[in-house]
């Protein structure tokens, strides 16, 4: 049974995931991997991933997730068979976006993670979702189990991370590049860019009324991106 890593994103854990890791299961040997444990460096948590993992694998990656996935791509390429990335990015840190992070990561010292739940959760979603009580609760639940040590380890190995521009030039194996339309995270024309980037046509997957979070507001639309891009031959 060929193995899938699913790499978790900022302040999310295995529960993003749940409905593709549930429907691949049946085909696939499914690996959830959510950064609990205080890694604090994209370095660290890629080769988190590296060290348990068979002697080749598919690999996806949301948000912080995708940048992980460009590392391990970076670090071992001969072992990654297909590479996803999903509402993410591949620049380096921008001008003022530490000074942006660090307002959220002090409310979140000062007041517990709780505080920052819809400060953060909201602008991930859609804007046709904010109101959805449903799809907002599983995102503050999820933010209410992390903590504030987490989410600074987390936002320390964003800001250290290195340009993936090279490594987006150097995919290629069989990959995709998904965004919902309406990130106002990771914005699509940031995806599209990336596809422009690497040297064999990643699969596109642009997915309407869809925010950052893609694998909880459009379940079933990301599901089949993902097995596309699983049943995509590979090279002759």
């Amino acid at each position: 049974m060929k193995t899938i890593y699913l790499l978790c994103g900022l302040l999310c854990d295995e529960t993003v995931w749940e409905a593709q890791a549930q429907a691949l299961a049946s085909e696939y040997d499914v690996r959830v991997v959510s950064f609990l444990n205080g890694e604090d460096s994209l370095a660290a948590m890629a080769e988190r991933v590296l060290q348990g993992a068979p002697a080749s694998f598919a690999l996806a990656g949301h948000s912080m997730g995708g940048r992980v996935a460009l590392e391990v791509y970076r670090r071992a390429p001969e072992r990654v068979e297909r590479l996803a990335l999903l509402d993410t990015g591949y620049e380096g840190p921008g001008a003022g976006e530490a000074e942006r992070r660090a307002v959220l990561v002090g409310q979140a010292t000062a007041e517990g993670i709780d505080a920052i739940a819809a400060a953060w959760g909201l602008p991930m979603l859609a804007p046709s979702h904010r109101a959805n009580p449903v799809l907002t609760r599983r995102v503050f639940d999820m933010v209410g189990r992390m903590s504030a040590d987490i989410y600074a380890a987390h936002t320390r190995a964003l800001l250290g991370r290195p340009d993936a521009t090279s490594v987006l030039r150097g995919v290629a194996c069989p990959a995709l590049v998904l965004c919902g339309m309406q990130d106002g995270w990771s914005p699509p024309e940031r995806h599209l860019r990336m596809t422009e980037l690497m040297p064999r046509a990643p699969q596109l997957a642009l997915i309407d009324d869809c925010g950052h979070m893609a694998m909880l507001e459009q379940p079933q639309a990301v599901l089949d991106a993902l097995s596309a891009w699983l049943g995509e031959a590979g090279h002759e």
